[in-house]
């Protein structure tokens, strides 16, 4: 393992136990608060079910880029991707959702583990930066759930 990928994988298990860790805190009742009111709308939820279905597209998509030097397309639509798929585990409960979670980051480990430095430097369409590194993809695996909790954070002090 690369110096960087083993970095990666430090911070990407370090973002897993803290995200397990708050979402833990959660009482039942604030599972079903809404922290989004334009777009999506999302629960919390909602939130940790965008979390397993992110990890998992995330994985795939940093296969693909060290595989074949492909992304997404120009003209993927990354907020109906991220409807859809959160849409299909909604009915899953906040332990199932966790569950699910820890499973993608932990296989998310394992393939980071994998990569060496050359993997990290290829080049391929992420939805939101554009054209990235495959190691700023991974950064963003991580400072994308601590986005998203803060903003639950102040949804739920207001």
């Amino acid at each position: 393992m690369s110096k960087k990928s083993e970095h990666l994988c430090k911070r990407l298990r370090q973002a897993g136990e803290k995200s397990q860790a708050f979402f833990d805190e959660l009482t039942p009742e604030q599972w079903t608060q809404q922290v989004y009111t334009e777009g999506a709308s999302w629960t919390i939820s909602q939130i940790m079910a965008h979390f397993v279905m992110a990890e998992d597209g995330m994985m795939r998509l940093v296969a693909r880029i060290v595989e074949t030097g492909e992304g997404v397309p120009e003209d993927f639509d990354i907020d109906s991707y991220n409807e859809y798929k959160a849409s299909k585990l909604e009915s899953d409960s906040p332990d199932e959702l966790m569950k699910k979670f820890l499973e993608a980051r932990e296989n998310t480990i394992q393939m980071v583990s994998q990569f060496d430095e050359a993997d990290l430097e290829k080049t391929g369409r992420h939805p939101w930066l554009g054209m990235a590194q495959v190691e700023e993809i991974i950064k963003l695996m991580y400072r994308h759930n601590q986005i998203h909790q803060r903003e639950i954070r102040a949804a739920l002090q207001r």
